[in-house]
């Protein structure tokens, strides 16, 4: 028996994520015709979510109460003055000529109120203006900013582990404070060495200064280790400071002894007498051995714990020839020694320094958001510009954790381009998040933004705007008080 079915069964494909109104393909040919329209078009369109997400922190009364205003009195304000420059960059332009390409930006000129951006040089001269004392207001301000952000986001770390490192910056022009020292990748030349230290958890920026280019002191490097307490929210209770060999010394170690801080230090010039008999191999098929032993150098007021690991030299000679035995037993192995005041198997404590290697990768991110920029000859200017610039790392960093956020609990989302957001570089983070085309109309007697119904990354860019205004209607943690207080009070700062 044969049954006849009148209508057609087959489902409709359409994309996920679209919305209705999906109109034919265009043709364009070289004969197209062009033109210019009316309304004010931005490629930056996640700006908005930029904006929102200021309010939501309440990033202006917090820079209010804790920004020191320098001596130069900007028209536009000291507040849009330094939200301009983070601005520049947050959308990817590191040097204050940039300006030149986002003056006209429809997202940038709304948020300023006004129909064309400054010129570049005004910026330049309020850069010019600042100093050290405004560098420090900036960092009292991340601080401010990093424990609003754990409470809207209810983290609420008991543990944090601090990465400490210095970097090089290889200068070109005549700069006050370059040095020549350690640059590997540009030997004999002067630049600046400033300490950066990173909260692993969120791999944000704590806390930083700019040096001249000199090696570490050991009484600057325990100054340093003395001033984490001061940029750690309440919720921390205990620390793991882990250091390279740069930072080793006596005052340092005494220094995290006196903050009550668990440390690992990389090995400088120090040799440790290591019992000859106590080597011993966690790992059949790997040859480490692994050794510890309390030794106190010369000049240190207590002894201190030592963990070492010795590696093989290879057997083999790469020409192939045969190898034959050293000279000394020592010889043969490459060792990596740490001071630390942890107790457990040194291959354990090995192992927790090694997790260290991440903060190499958030430098060169640093680096390439704006770090290595130097707009200055006056080594004042170039210390403010960089807690500016490390600012703007961390409110990438705070975006792309509410972005998380945003997406973890709702289904439609789960899988969608905001899932694990948090992890991706700001590179790939500016794809998802910021370069999305905008229009700026008016039409119900108030201003709106459009986005483009064909851009797969709208629906989620819509999600996120929603889940932002969703939690600007709501109280704000650290006004109702229901988490930890705040270290420091506003009008401390």
């Amino acid at each position: 028996m044969v049954k006849r079915r009148e209508k057609n069964t087959v489902k409709s494909c359409t994309c996920k994520g679209l919305g209705e109104g999906l109109t034919e393909p265009r043709k364009i040919t070289a004969s197209t015709a062009y033109g210019t329209c009316p309304e004010r078009l931005s490629p930056f369109g996640g700006l908005l979510a930029l904006i929102k997400f200021l309010d939501l922190i309440g990033f202006e009364e917090v820079f209010e109460d804790t920004y020191r205003v320098p001596r130069r009195e900007p028209k536009l304000g000291d507040y849009r003055m330094v939200v301009g420059i983070l601005m520049l960059l947050f959308i990817g332009f590191n040097r204050l000529w940039h300006f030149v390409y986002i003056r006209l930006d429809a997202m940038v000129c709304g948020f300023f109120q006004l129909s064309c951006l400054p010129a570049a040089s005004t910026f330049w001269r309020y850069v010019d203006s600042l100093g050290i004392n405004q560098a420090h207001s900036i960092l009292n301000t991340i601080r401010v900013l990093r424990e609003r952000l754990w409470q809207q986001c209810h983290l609420e770390y008991q543990k944090i582990h601090v990465s400490l490192d210095t970097t090089v910056e290889t200068l070109y022009g005549d700069q006050q404070g370059a040095r020549k020292g350690y640059n590997p990748h540009h030997p004999g030349k002067k630049g600046y060495r400033p300490i950066l230290g990173f909260i692993d958890e969120t791999r944000e920026y704590l806390l930083g200064k700019l040096r001249k280019g000199e090696t570490l002191s050991g009484e600057e490097a325990a100054a340093f280790i003395r001033s984490i307490s001061r940029h750690l929210p309440k919720c921390v209770k205990k620390v793991l400071v882990r250091a390279d060999g740069e930072f080793f010394s006596g005052e340092s170690v005494h220094a995290a002894r006196e903050e009550g801080f668990d440390f690992i230090i990389a090995n400088k010039k120090s040799r440790p007498p290591f019992p000859p008999n106590s080597w011993y191999q966690p790992w059949k098929r790997r040859p480490y051995q692994y050794n510890s032993c309390a030794y106190q150098p010369r000049g240190w007021k207590e002894p201190c714990r030592f963990v070492a690991m010795r590696i093989p030299k290879e057997e083999m000679a790469s020409s192939g020839q045969p190898w034959q035995w050293e000279l000394l037993a020592e010889d043969r192995y490459t060792y990596r020694i740490f001071c630390t005041n942890l107790k457990g198997n040194p291959h354990k404590v090995i192992a927790q320094y090694d997790k260290r290697a991440d903060v190499e990768n958030l430098i060169g991110e640093a680096k390439r958001e704006g770090l290595a920029a130097i707009p200055s000859a006056k080594f004042k200017n170039n210390y403010a510009y960089l807690q500016i610039v490390m600012m703007a790392y961390n409110i990438w960093r705070y975006f792309k954790i509410m972005a998380q956020l945003s997406s973890k609990n709702d289904p439609v989302s789960h899988h969608g381009p905001l899932q694990g957001i948090e992890d991706h570089t700001i590179r790939i983070a500016r794809l998802k998040l910021l370069l999305i085309a905008a229009k700026l109309v008016f039409h119900n007697n108030r201003e709106q933004v459009k986005f483009s119904v064909h851009d797969t990354r709208v629906p989620a860019m819509q999600r996120f705007l929603k889940f932002l205004d969703t939690e600007r209607s709501r109280a704000r943690p650290w006004i109702q008080g229901n988490l930890w207080p705040p270290r420091l009070s506003l009008a401390c700062s």
